[in-house]
């Protein structure tokens, strides 16, 4: 493989293992808030210890997903400067303000609400975990933003002079259509997400520890089950919104989802197919009449554009050249994406089944499901993400640069392959740390301890008026 494979290679294993620490923080942020503030309301410590329990959990995501991000700031000028100096002028805005605003925004409060359970009024340090979950969001919709212009370019004009793509309205490139549809959907699959984490960490606690803090964890069971099942109904809907966007903005992508190479009207979707590895011709094929029409357009007798013309299309606009992306890629992460969401939300119906009229299951098959349940929306988050950005080839922003043209021109395929591999040695051994952490955590069950009294009440044991003048100051200003 040359420079250009490889770098492709890296950048996809370093977004991928990255994004497998996103949406878990992004849900798990807004769920463990609702813990704290359910605890809050109702003084039940059930709730509190809820809250300290998936905390750990979420602090230790935070913490991996932070440390993996890194590397690909690093990326974009070390393998793909002429992609940065192209876009950098609108691409860094985007990723400048999630870095300042969003970004900080999380981390400080999150901080706080880290090191403030015994210091902050209980009201205030409520609110450091509400503003810390809000951060998740910003960053997630200004990056968001920054890869929206990828697929779907607006808001430049070309500057002939110094080949760049200059930005000319920030407001346009904040509100990408595929941006506006892509962001709910990625909420949506980021609760999914944590969902189907707290769900999952629940079930097996209360399979495997039978009678051990029951009450709590079927609370918290059914919770995450509701969360999975409102969610994926949310992701449904978002994705079929943005599949019409999709359909508008790159109609290739769409026709390589389907593997669709003549323009159909109505168009059928393939449940699956048995074929040549590219799609061209089928020999067995299971398949939903209208369903791809109605996905691609809303309109179940609506016309779907096939490769073949789309390809002449592309070939008068932009010259010569192959521009549709890989077939069987695009064919199957389609699918996959839908299909291991799709049992995750089964796998959430069947636990919240199980859970009615105050029972406690003990199914080893729903042990088994349990153990999976979290698994199976990071899979189909990374099958999303593989579709996304690999059905948008050839082009890194559509319509104007090739990734071809984007990888830096002096990187060699030595330098990229020794980068490659010590990034993939080290992301496996943070893997490592990550599930072991993880899993004690989730083993040591939850915590104990009495919640901390409120800061400034009295202190047990004694009158404040029997502290001394040294013990009041130290009081006083804690």
């Amino acid at each position: 493989m040359d420079a250009l494979d490889l770098a492709r290679w890296q950048f996809g294993i370093t977004t991928v293992y990255h994004f497998l620490f996103v949406p878990i923080t992004i849900g798990l942020g807004f769920l463990v808030a609702g813990f704290q503030t359910a605890w809050h309301r109702t003084g039940d410590e059930r709730w509190y210890r809820l809250t300290r329990f998936y905390g750990k959990l979420f602090l230790i995501n935070f913490a991996m997903g932070v440390v993996t991000g890194i590397v690909q700031e690093f990326q974009f000028g070390m393998n793909w400067s002429d992609y940065s100096r192209f876009v950098g002028d609108i691409f860094g805005a985007p990723l400048a303000i999630e870095g300042l605003l969003a970004f900080f925004l999380e981390s400080t409060f999150l901080g706080l609400w880290i090191f403030g359970w015994d210091r902050l009024p209980r009201r205030l340090h409520l609110a450091t975990i509400w503003a810390a979950a809000t951060g998740t969001l910003l960053s997630a919709y200004f990056i968001l933003a920054a890869n929206s212009f990828m697929q779907n370019p607006v808001g430049y004009e070309l500057n002939e002079a110094t080949g760049r793509a200059e930005l000319t309205d920030f407001w346009a490139v904040l509100t990408n259509p595929v941006l506006l549809v892509g962001f709910p959907h990625t909420v949506f699959a980021s609760f999914l997400t944590a969902g189907a984490l707290v769900l999952g960490v629940a079930m097996w606690r209360l399979i495997r520890r039978r009678g051990v803090d029951t009450a709590a964890f079927r609370s918290a069971a059914r919770l995450g089950a509701v969360v999975v099942l409102v969610s994926g109904l949310g992701v449904a809907l978002s994705g079929h919104l943005q599949g019409q966007v999709m359909t508008d903005v790159q109609p290739m992508k769409m026709a390589a989802a389907e593997g669709l190479y003549q323009t159909s009207q109505p168009a059928g979707f393939s449940v699956f197919t048995i074929g040549t590895l590219d799609g061209s011709d089928e020999v067995v094929s299971l398949r939903i009449p209208r369903l791809l029409s109605y996905l691609a357009t809303g309109d179940p007798s609506a016309a779907v554009e096939g490769i073949d013309d789309l390809q002449a299309q592309y070939a008068d606009r932009w010259g010569e050249g192959d521009y549709a992306p890989n077939i069987p890629v695009t064919y199957w992460t389609f699918r996959l994406m839908i299909g291991t969401g799709a049992l995750a939300v089964a796998a959430a119906a069947w636990s919240l089944w199980s859970l009615r009229q105050g029972r406690v299951p003990t199914s080893r098959w729903l042990l088994r499901a349990a153990v999976a349940l979290p698994l199976l929306p990071l899979l189909a988050n990374t099958f999303g993400w593989i579709f996304t950005e690999m059905g948008r080839q050839p082009w890194v922003v559509f319509g104007l640069m090739t990734t071809a043209a984007g990888v830096s021109p002096g990187t060699t395929a030595t330098e990229v392959a020794l980068t490659l591999a010590g990034f993939t040695l080290v992301y496996g051994l943070l893997a490592v740390v990550e599930v072991k952490l993880l899993l004690r955590a989730i083993a040591a069950g939850l915590p104990h301890e009495p919640p901390p009294p409120e800061p400034g009440g009295r202190p047990a044991g004694g009158d404040a008026e029997e502290l001394d003048e040294d013990e009041r100051e130290l009081a006083f200003a804690y």
